[in-house]
């Protein structure tokens, strides 16, 4: 019950919510599609989409590069909707000098034990590409500062809670 879970909910909870597809370099996983989990880029197709300005951000993580799309970005904003990246510390401090006015949401684990419980439980990581992940987990929770709100993904429920209540207090003074 990652990041991803706790978006998941929300997003239940808030169809209205626009949520960004990134683009990465990584295989897919069983079960993703191209489109919906991601969009599923060559290094060639990266590289194209880069040198033509097309990303609002992209980063190089656990070894391969993800990145959000601008076009992702401004026809949800055109369209007046609130939106949510799903993305990492790098790419987000991008995004806040991109977009000063973005409000910056770090999900965070209750402890780096608890992450590595749960990336075993999920069983999708060799163990060099989870001992990177831990690494840089651990990396990122020290910039977590930088971000307007932290939650703590202890229990679901309540992290999901926490953040549809963030939703509602930003909305309600950006509006």
């Amino acid at each position: 019950m990652g990041k991803g879970t706790v978006l998941a909910r929300v997003r239940e909870a808030r169809p209205d919510l626009g949520l960004t597809v990134s683009a990465t370099t990584r295989a897919a996983r069983p079960g993703e599609v191209d489109g919906v989990a991601y969009h599923f880029l060559t290094d060639e197709e990266f590289d194209a989409e880069l040198a033509a300005g097309n990303f609002l951000e992209w980063a190089n993580v656990h070894g391969h590069r993800y990145g959000t799309l601008m076009r992702e970005v401004t026809s949800r904003l055109e369209r007046g909707q609130s939106l949510v990246l799903e993305i990492d510390v790098q790419g987000a401090l991008n995004v806040r000098r991109a977009f000063p006015d973005a409000v910056l949401v770090f999900v965070e684990p209750p402890s780096l034990e608890a992450l590595e419980a749960r990336l075993r439980a999920r069983g999708t990581e060799d163990e060099e590409s989870l001992r990177l992940r831990l690494a840089n987990a651990a990396g990122e929770l020290e910039l977590a500062d930088a971000y307007d709100v932290r939650i703590v993904n202890d229990d679901l429920d309540v992290a999901v809670g926490d953040f549809l209540a963030t939703l509602d207090r930003y909305e309600t003074t950006t509006n």
